[in-house]
């Protein structure tokens, strides 16, 4: 399927990669050190202009695609000031078709969310924000390196509602070694009071080459129980469902019209541009992704050059990545699509495939659509990894 036959609604990523401390847990890109800030808001802008035809349809290479969504991730993108955001946001405007309508976020640690922080933020076009809480106990907070306190999360969400931000996402994570199965359920009965319309929760995993990874075999902190782990899935699964969230992707959940539109457009392969060192982007055939350097990034683009690799994606890989995302949402894999995008092939070997999980309770059939179960969401990616078809060539890679 090409870019031209998608009803596109465009998103924008940027990756700003300075943090405060690093979280142990974290295998995002970041860099503690500020020096370099001004040169790397420089060189973002450079990136912007350079990358404007990106996001073209392939029918008409003269017409845009207009931006739906832009997301400001890390990082920590709260630690930009006011003016740094809109100047970012300004060229944004200058070189795509913005909706007017369109859903901008912004990731912010608590410890960001002053009042007067709050309030610059709703001086410009930032209609979201996805708060990383992660717990509201100060004892996983530490075990994790966070910045923030447990009062200083709760602070944040209420100080952004009083200051009139009302889409708020927040994450949490379960697993944590030091969370009991009582702990967590406290942990979203907390997020339940705070009135919050989207709450993305993830399980602890312990990254290769991350600190908590060292700390794990130093024997200094306990490793992930996979048991408990599974528990704590299963009474999140309950709690959402009593408090009238709607799980419409495994980690994610909301309430009515309160899906995060961006992180949509991924799991439903809409096209999206990446800016910003170690940021990926999706045309439809292609992938590619920055360099995972600030200072490289920085030179590269004071030449006027864009670091990246790119990736030109089969036809089997991008039926592979069709069930990876589909498979985890709410509005399944479609058998329909897949035969009339990949062929009778494809959709054969997915429906044999299935058909040990289908008996296993692990996959349901409706409407010409596999669905997860809610035991089949704990395995997702291994269910995903055996629908893959193996078979064929591997992708070209070039730089």
């Amino acid at each position: 399927m090409t870019q031209a036959e998608r009803n596109l609604m465009a998103g924008i990523y940027i990756h700003i990669p300075f943090c405060k401390q690093a979280c142990y847990y974290c295998d995002f890109h970041f860099s503690t050190s500020l020096n370099n800030k001004d040169a790397f808001l420089k060189a973002l802008k450079k990136e912007i202009e350079m990358q404007k035809n990106y996001l073209a349809t392939i029918s008409n290479a003269e017409k845009q695609t207009e931006i739906s969504t832009i997301y400001f991730g890390g990082g920590t993108p709260s630690m930009l000031s006011q003016s740094e955001l809109m100047g970012l946001i300004e060229t944004l405007h200058k070189y795509f078709k913005i909706s007017p309508d369109a859903e901008i976020t912004l990731e912010a640690n608590p410890d960001d969310l002053t009042s007067l922080k709050i309030k610059e933020l709703k001086n410009t076009p930032v209609n979201r924000l996805s708060i990383g809480i992660q717990s509201f106990f100060d004892e996983d907070l530490k075990s994790m390196n966070r910045v923030h306190n447990s009062q200083e999360a709760l602070s944040a969400v209420k100080a952004s509602q009083d200051k009139g931000f009302e889409n708020i996402t927040i994450d949490l994570i379960y697993g944590i070694p030091s969370l009991t199965n009582q702990k967590w359920k406290q942990n979203l009965r907390t997020a339940f009071d705070l009135e919050v319309k989207h709450i993305s929760s993830y399980c602890l995993t312990v990254e290769p080459k991350t600190a908590l990874a060292h700390l794990v075999k130093e024997g200094k902190i306990k490793n992930v129980d996979e048991q408990q782990s599974a528990e704590q899935f299963e009474i999140m699964l309950d709690e959402m469902r009593k408090n009238n969230f709607l799980q419409y992707e495994i980690s994610n959940f909301c309430k009515d019209n309160f899906f995060s539109r961006h992180n949509t457009n991924y799991w439903l392969k809409e096209t999206y541009l990446g800016l910003g060192p170690s940021a990926h982007s999706f045309n439809g055939n292609t992938r590619q992704w920055n360099i995972s350097n600030n200072a490289l990034y920085i030179q590269s683009l004071e030449k006027n050059k864009l670091n990246f690799e790119e990736e030109i994606l089969t036809e089997q890989q991008q039926y592979n990545e069709y069930i990876l995302t589909s498979l985890r949402t709410m509005w399944g894999t479609d058998l329909s699509y897949i035969e009339k995008y990949f062929g009778k092939d494809y959709l054969s070997y997915c429906v044999n495939e299935s058909e040990k999980y289908i008996l296993q309770g692990d996959i349901k059939e409706e409407e010409n659509k596999l669905f997860l179960t809610d035991k089949g969401k704990l395995f997702a990616d291994k269910i995903a990894g055996d629908l893959f078809e193996i078979n064929k060539k591997d992708a070209k890679t070039k730089t």
